[in-house]
């Protein structure tokens, strides 16, 4: 068992499901969505990012290019919470937690993405 192979697929599907757990609840309702889980998505997506630099296949580049929609994704997601809790002053409502929530759902679209081409790879190779 290659151990640098398992740290790669264990990033990539903890990223999936963090920004899974931020994603799941009403869209509009801050009470389902957490701050710390955001933050969490952000941070792990982030790694797997840095995991994924160096590969230099075709696949590799895919899988980069997913991880950084979703790093981008979130990142915006956050902009918008900071935004609306401390620039307009108005808190998080319905809509910016909307708009905050839909960030969130195009990056774990990338992040299914990812592991899709993870399990593709995995199944592809021979031993």
């Amino acid at each position: 068992m290659n151990l640098e192979k398992v740290i790669f697929g264990f990033f990539i599907v903890f990223a999936a499901t963090l920004n899974f757990g931020f994603f799941i609840g009403e869209l509009d309702n801050p009470v389902h969505h957490d701050l710390y889980e955001l933050f969490a998505a952000i941070v792990v997506n982030l790694i797997a990012t840095v995991l994924k630099f160096g590969d230099r296949t075709q696949i590799g580049a895919v899988h980069l290019a997913t991880s950084l929609v979703a790093d981008l994704q979130l990142l915006a997601a956050a902009m918008v919470w900071g935004y609306a809790t401390h620039v307009a002053g108005t808190g998080i409502t319905a809509a910016s937690m909307s708009s905050i929530v839909s960030l969130s759902g195009g990056a774990l679209f990338a992040n299914v993405v990812s592991v899709i081409i993870l399990i593709a790879e995995t199944i592809m190779q021979r031993r």
